[in-house]
């Protein structure tokens, strides 16, 4: 039953077994692990079907260091999947063990111990197969010709189903079975006694009223800064927050920080290389490209992290605002989206313009209005000729323009850092309460693991005689162009063996309480490469069958 905020001033919510708060992809598909089983359970949303001005300003945040974009925490039915662009990868093997070389790495599970629930999540939400995402040689034509031969260098995969999943759209039927769901109430903090046990949450509604719901177990699935923010509201049974009598709430935040440096200049004009230079291939339902990091031995051997760099082919069109504007409305259009979709069904599709990706930006995701539209309506009008160009070479099926040049997309690995944290701001949201305060940086670890990337890589261009790569990253230097948000927020609620320096146990709870859970990235100990929201829904449907093995049998 899908339920309004409103709607919980007639009477006291019933109690559950399980309440979860957060309708993004980590409490999303844990409802529906949840729905097969007796146990009680309801999904707690503070947005509602759409956005809205009120929920947010329930966004803010104070950034020290890489800035947070407000689109990254979306208070909306769905979360962030109703922005993002898809892109999936699991979590590397290296990513997991602990690694002599990064302080604080290891998780207290192996990759072993979640390829079941991602295989789970490829079939249940969409999610691009197993298999598929273990190299790109299923593509039609095979694997990509014309690149060097890498010896220190390997390709790893990102691919998105084409359409990106909206968990609140697309799976949002399962509230109207078994599991409750309520929007447009905040929750402000958590209830409990002294002992640590919680009992529930405090709603706030918009009206200014409260309310409480009442649960065995409370899961928090709202996101990796939000999930860190409530257990530090919550000071009912430790001053500092709930589950935070050893300092460890809100550290060890991670985010990937991107950016754009480094360019190759080709010895001979390449033509296509849709593997890397990025593909759509709608017979399939799928986006994607693929991305090079160094090996695993390499990286133990050079002591660097599991960063990546993205190959982007430069056109006369690259970075025009036109284009990008033409490419956005274009993918919002499912009318222009159907029939281009529709005319190249059979065949894989060359991305000619970074936009086309999907990749999160300013420009996709920003609040607009009519003045916003009639801008962007001028900017066309006065580019017409470069958007004529682009749209020509799209749409008229012709070979893929001649790249010389080629500049590379960087995605970094952050180490695990106690200082990069999540805290409590002294300002306060509309319900009084403090906001989140986020500090996180590039470290010295991070800054020359990109280095060693960008060194071993023009190396091996170098050395097939590909091109000459030019870069001018100095990890000594005042300015560090990798500072980008990614909307990748991990590690605030850390998983592991010792409370001493984690939050929660392998099983996604805290290690102070058996009562309260957590799902999504907050939990990572460490953050790979990859892009969060795969890993986090097979986190999220392990932690629904524990849930499920604790609680039934009690009942």
């Amino acid at each position: 039953m899908i339920l309004d905020a409103r709607d919980l001033l007639a009477a006291s919510p019933k109690p559950y077994d399980v309440c979860i708060v957060g309708a993004g992809p980590a409490g999303i598909a844990l409802a529906h692990r949840l729905a097969d089983s007796s146990l009680k359970t309801c999904v707690v949303e503070s947005g509602g079907r759409a956005v809205s001005a009120f929920t947010d300003a329930l966004r803010g945040v104070e950034s020290h260091g890489i800035a947070i974009k407000d689109y990254s925490r979306e208070r909306v039915f769905g979360g962030t999947s109703t922005t993002w662009s898809g892109l999936s990868s699991p979590l590397d093997e290296i990513d997991f063990g602990r690694r002599a070389w990064v302080p604080h790495s290891g998780w207290p599970l192996t990759r072993a111990d979640l390829e079941p629930y991602y295989r789970i999540a490829s079939g249940t939400f969409r999610f691009p197969s197993w298999e598929h995402l273990s190299s790109l040689s299923w593509l039609p034509g095979g694997p990509p010709e014309g690149i060097p031969r890498w010896r220190e260098i390997e390709e790893k995969t990102f691919l998105s189903a084409d359409p990106p999943q909206n968990f609140g759209a697309e799976f949002g039927a399962v509230f109207a079975s078994t599991v409750d769901l309520i929007l447009g109430a905040t929750v402000t903090t958590l209830e409990g006694e002294s002992t640590g046990h919680a009992r529930g949450v405090r709603l706030a509604l918009p009206s200014g009223r409260t309310q409480t719901v009442r649960a065995r177990v409370t899961v928090l699935a709202c996101g990796g800064i939000e999930n860190a923010r409530l257990l530090l509201n919550s000071t009912f049974a430790c001053a500092d927050g709930l589950g935070n009598d050893h300092g460890q709430v809100g550290r060890y935040f991670m985010n990937h920080p991107k950016g754009y440096c480094g360019s190759i200049e080709l010895s001979t004009p390449q033509g296509a290389l849709p593997g890397y230079f990025g593909f759509l291939l709608p017979g399939r339902g799928y986006a994607g490209y693929a991305g090079l990091r160094l090996t695993p031995r390499t990286q133990e051997r050079e002591g660097v992290l599991n960063s990546y760099v993205r190959f982007e082919p430069v056109f006369d069109w690259s970075d025009d605002p036109a284009v990008d504007a033409l490419v956005h409305y274009t993918k919002r259009s499912s009318l222009l989206m159907r029939a281009f979709k529709r005319a190249n069904r059979d065949q894989l599709v060359e991305l000619r313009s970074y936009a086309e990706t999907g990749d999160d930006s300013d420009a996709a995701n920003q609040r607009t209005d009519l003045r916003t539209h009639l801008k962007t309506l001028g900017g066309l009008a006065r580019q017409w000729r470069t958007v004529a160009r682009y749209a020509t070479t799209r749409l008229a099926h012709r070979a893929s323009p001649a790249v010389i040049s080629i500049r590379l997309r960087n995605f970094l690995e952050m180490a695990p850092d106690p200082d990069n944290r999540v805290e409590l701001s002294d300002r306060v949201d509309a319900f009084g309460m403090r906001l989140p305060s986020v500090t996180h940086r590039c470290g010295t670890l991070d800054r020359h693991s990109a280095v060693v990337l960008h060194r071993t890589l023009a190396d091996e261009v170098a050395a097939a005689g590909w091109g000459r790569l030019q870069s001018e990253l100095n990890e000594d230097g005042e300015v560090w162009p990798m500072d980008y948000d990614a909307s990748h927020h991990m590690g605030a609620t850390r998983m592991g063996t010792d409370p001493a320096t984690s939050v929660t146990t392998k099983d996604c709870r805290l290690h102070t309480t058996d009562t309260v859970c957590l799902a999504g990235a907050s939990l990572f100990p460490t953050s790979g490469c990859a892009n969060p929201t795969y890993t986090l829904v097979a986190l999220a449907l392990r932690l629904g069958d524990h849930l499920k093995e604790r609680l039934l049998p009690a009942r």
